[in-house]
């Protein structure tokens, strides 16, 4: 049998991958608390500059900085103000820019040596820097700390996001990919509280950081992804593994045996040539992952740019970071239910969130700028950041059902990269204010509508069978193996 006939027989989502999967989950709280750490210490209370007379032959004048406001975080312990201000925003650009590599880096390692070690030491790691972040002794060691962070969490983002999906059958994919994504919206708004009861800024990240202390002492008891054994040959351990879940699931298997087939495909040197080359040289992945590269930056311009310009700077720090949160919350629910629907499925449902995105933005345009239609602009902003944050989470759980698995983390990792190319180019969308009021929201709008249309050029993945190697994309015998996959979910649904 193959691995989709062996999750059948095991239990697609039984009680034991409902506990593995909830432990995944429930990491991305922790990352969404890495994720926001320097919006929370990072601010600035309200201050001003008193100048001083220096008793010296010279009579020198010098600026004292004094802070109006008790509240304290990096900017009130190394005077980040004034000229020293921009460190504020290089700590967090540093944090991107370790996300960035990190995508790039994680996701073929975890392809080559296995998706448990790599999610392992890369959280493991990441709570120890997050350790160091909250003890730096200055801003150096600080802005250090955090592009280490940030390497570590874009990393293992990637690695998280497919371990929830290979520990299930292929139906729960769509669920277990969107509760990620959820998690990690809650998280934010959780960090929000957290930072409303801990005020002092060490205090917030050593609080922020322990729950990575927890979550990596639940995750070492994880097993190593089946289908990831199954595809590089290792049939033995991934039977062993099938046979664990079916054990913990309360299921009684005696014949679970996979075909020993793909040890033959993964044991030649052409068939190892896996990870980032093959998503250029493959016809059918480079044409994939140019479509998916453009989508996830369309995604996340999009969604980083209507989150600054839609969010009121004004009130509570606090409230203003856990509505950052919550408003994404609505989107999941809209995508477990389109994404299943026959006639809607991946494809169409993403291209659709990004097109209603993209018109959300249209229609701001038309609005006239004047008083009595800043409320309908910021409905109209805050319905466009619901539409792509939709789409944003089907192009997830639709990105790793389109790369088979000896090359998903790769193909992720490469999409994850230009996701984070948009969102360092979000913020000066924003200043080309500067030609026109409608320009920004004219360059949200026309990357919603063009990735969103770019986005039908993909098959579509609902219902239709996971390739597991790359063999199984083009040829006559990849042809065979997927329409055998086909007949044999069709058996099984007739004699369930």
């Amino acid at each position: 049998m193959d691995v989709e006939e062996a999750f059948r027989t095991v239990g697609e989502f039984g009680p034991y991958q409902k506990q593995a999967v909830a432990i995944i989950v429930l990491t991305q709280v922790y990352m969404a608390f890495q994720s926001m750490l320097i919006v929370l210490i990072g601010s600035t209370p309200e201050y001003h500059v008193e100048q001083q007379q220096v008793p010296s032959s010279s009579q020198e004048l010098v600026q004292r900085v004094v802070f109006t406001e008790d509240f304290d975080s990096i900017v009130t312990e190394w005077f980040l103000v004034k000229q020293q201000a921009y460190k504020v925003n290089l700590a967090g650009s540093l944090f991107f820019a370790g996300l960035l590599v990190g995508n790039i880096v994680f996701g073929p390692l975890s392809d080559r040596i296995g998706r448990r070690p790599v999610y392992l030491s890369g959280l493991f790691l990441e709570v120890v820097f997050g350790y160091v972040t909250a003890f730096a002794p200055s801003y150096e060691v600080f802005a250090a700390s955090r592009l280490l962070v940030g390497l570590m969490n874009g990393g293992i983002s990637v690695v998280c996001f497919v371990l929830v999906q290979e520990y299930v059958g292929k139906s729960y994919w769509a669920m277990t990919g969107t509760l990620t994504s959820l998690c990690f919206a809650i998280g934010i708004a959780l960090f929000a509280a957290l930072g409303y009861l801990i005020r002092p800024w060490r205090n917030l990240t050593t609080a922020a950081n322990s729950f990575g202390v927890l979550f990596f002492l639940l995750s070492v008891t994880l097993p190593e992804s089946p289908r990831w054994l199954y595809c590089q040959g290792q049939t033995d351990r991934a039977e062993q593994v099938l046979r664990h879940m079916a054990m913990r699931n309360g299921n009684t298997v005696t014949n679970l045996m996979l075909q020993r087939v793909v040890a033959a495909k993964v044991s030649s040197p052409t068939k190892r040539q896996t990870g980032l080359l093959q998503l250029v040289v493959h016809p059918v992945l480079r044409i994939r992952t140019v479509v998916l590269m453009y989508v996830w930056y369309s995604c996340s311009l999009v969604y980083y740019g209507l989150t600054l310009g839609a969010g009121d700077s004004s009130g509570s720090r606090y409230m203003n970071v856990a509505m950052y949160g919550l408003v994404e919350v609505p989107a999941y629910p809209l995508c477990m239910y389109f994404i299943n629907k026959h006639w809607a499925g991946r494809r169409k449902s993403m291209s659709s969130f990004l097109c209603l995105s993209g018109s959300a933005c249209f229609c701001t345009v038309l609005i006239p700028d004047n008083t009595g239609s800043v409320l309908s602009v910021t409905l109209l902003a805050l319905l466009g950041k619901l539409m792509v944050s939709a789409a944003f989470n089907i192009a997830y759980i639709y990105t790793s059902e389109l790369y088979p698995t000896v090359i998903r983390n790769a193909g992720l990792g490469v999409c994850s990269m230009s996701c984070r190319v948009g969102g360092i180019m979000a913020p000066f969308v924003p200043s080309m204010r500067v030609l026109h009021s409608s320009v920004p929201f004219t360059v949200f709008s026309l990357s919603g509508l063009s990735a969103g249309c770019l986005g039908l050029m993909l098959p579509e993945t609902l219902n239709g069978p996971t390739a597991e190697t790359l063999d199984e994309l083009t040829g006559p015998t990849g042809s065979r193996v997927l329409e055998n996959k086909v007949r044999n979910q069709h058996l099984n649904f007739l004699f369930m």
